[in-house]
């Protein structure tokens, strides 16, 4: 893209992953009234100059609304009446309204994977209207980026590019084709047929399972990134999810035929195995991880006969229902073994090795942590940009490139679990919080302390900023405190040479 087609700021403000949706007690934004003051603040900097304000991809949360099935196509209109009055979230729209009334500023709202419905004409506009009203400058200030393609724009002579990241998320990446596909019959007048929309496994996997089991245990959802270690925890909790689980993530059978393509031990039909105990050692391994693994055992004497056999024989016993497997529908026979084996194991002992492979590798606390997502986006951006901003993982993170570029993920705007090696290595440490997490409550663990003065839960909110200053250009990784007036902590600064 030619550069004297972007826009040009002096400032630039990212903030990611708000997740503004769902009714109270089934809320994960509690800091409305903090986000509100620092739009606010955003608002008040540069008087004179050009300042943007991005939010960086799951702005609002379609996925803990009360939706028939996994968009909200037909529901978009009342599923957005309903969060733009939500008392949580007026304080919120009341200051992005205040924000794009300035001159020289621009919103730009970026899609992520729990607001898909972004990139429907009829919430588009509902949004430029709730916002700006019948203001055309108000809205002309207003910059939707629902196509995948995230948001380029220059802070002084430096090129920034600003991406939600779970394109690149194989669990959580959204069929663009297929939602606007939608899109378009949806202004042409064509009525929605739910039954040609298919989910991707993250969305899936919360609206399947874990809204459910998040209505025991609210905590549930403030445990990121989702990823294959995610069924330990949710089995553990509730084992009767193990049939609603295969169906999913459907991903996971695709990883498991292809590890059984890859080393030999699937049959060309699919349908006959060389080695049953290895194929089932490595479906089990795709679905739980390696200390829950420890914990429930690896040696079994299980007859298969076959992949089908294995991996989707029936499970009358726990009258799970019917699901589709490799070879049509069928029930899943791995669910016997992980059932009978998780029942027979201590329940804390369980958990704590569920969520020790949840978060393993996870450098939650290392801004610096080169992570996949870091790897990623990293390798497919262009040398031209300076300064690459993501969210998705919830993880901040502030690392220098080289001289003249750098990587920031701006973390979230929700509370964040302080699990660390010190609670997960021993039972004994992890004992002292077990009973608050079996509490289930959003209540218990706010107020649960991992040592005296030291909260379970992180209430870090996070956001970018990338500035001039003189003839540099500045990035930081800060932290919004307080409520009013907020204030700023400067976790990282990087200045392009």
């Amino acid at each position: 893209m030619n550069e004297t087609a972007l826009s040009k700021f002096d400032e630039l403000h990212v903030i990611s992953d708000l997740h503004m949706g769902g009714r109270p007690g089934f809320q994960i934004l509690r800091e409305g009234k903090r986000l509100a003051n620092y739009i606010r603040w955003v608002g008040r900097q540069r008087a004179d100059g050009q300042v943007g304000l991005v939010l960086n991809g799951d702005i609002i949360d379609s996925l803990a609304e009360d939706i028939v099935g996994y968009v909200a196509a037909d529901q978009a209109e009342s599923m957005m009446t309903r969060i733009f009055n939500d008392q949580s979230y007026i304080p919120v729209w009341d200051a992005l309204s205040e924000f794009v009334s300035q001159t020289g500023r621009r919103l730009v709202m970026i899609m992520g994977n729990h607001d898909i419905e972004l990139a429907l004409s009829a919430v588009q506009r509902m949004i430029e209207m709730r916002l700006a009203g019948s203001d055309a400058a108000a809205r002309g200030r207003i910059l939707f980026s629902a196509e995948g393609a995230g948001y380029s724009c220059l802070v002084g002579p430096a090129r920034v590019f600003c991406t939600h990241g779970n394109e690149k998320d194989s669990w959580n990446c959204v069929d663009y084709g297929a939602l606007f596909d939608l899109a378009r019959k949806q202004n042409a007048g064509i009525p929605f047929d739910p039954g040609t929309w298919h989910p991707n496994a993250g969305t899936r996997l919360v609206k399947d399972i874990m809204n459910d089991i998040k209505r025991k245990y609210a905590w549930i959802d403030l445990l990121k990134p989702e990823t294959k270690a995610t069924v330990g925890v949710l089995v553990v909790l509730d084992p009767e999810q193990i049939g609603k689980i295969s169906r999913g993530i459907p991903i996971l059978w695709d990883k498991i035929r292809g590890s059984l393509r890859l080393q030999g031990l699937l049959g060309a039909d699919e349908s006959s195995v060389t080695d049953p105990a290895a194929v089932q050692s490595i479906a089990l391994d795709q679905l739980l991880g390696p200390n829950l693994l420890e914990s429930v055992g690896s040696g079994h004497s299980t007859p298969v006969r076959d992949t089908d056999e294995m991996l989707l024989e029936a499970e009358a016993s726990l009258g799970k229902p019917r699901v589709t497997g490799l070879h049509g529908e069928q029930t899943l026979g791995w669910g016997q073994l992980v059932w009978d084996r998780l029942t027979g194991v201590d329940r804390p002992e369980a958990l704590r090795r569920a969520l020790k492979d949840w978060l393993q590798d996870d450098r939650t606390f290392e801004i610096a942590e080169r992570d996949t997502m870091f790897q990623t986006i990293t390798s497919q951006v262009g040398a031209g940009v300076d300064f690459i901003v993501t969210g998705h993982t919830h993880l901040e993170r502030a690392i220098k490139l080289n001289a003249g570029r750098c990587y920031f993920n701006c973390g979230t705007w929700i509370r964040l679990f302080r699990f660390t090696d010190a609670i997960l290595d021993t039972p004994e440490q992890f004992g002292k919080i077990f009973d608050v997490l079996m509490d289930g409550s959003m209540q218990a663990i706010d107020g649960a302390e991992v040592e005296p003065g030291l909260p379970l839960l992180m209430n870090r909110t996070s956001a970018v900023a990338i500035k001039t200053e003189g003839s540099a250009v500045v990035g930081e990784l800060v932290h919004v405190e307080g409520d009013d007036p907020v204030s700023r902590k400067v976790v990282s600064e990087i200045r392009r040479s």
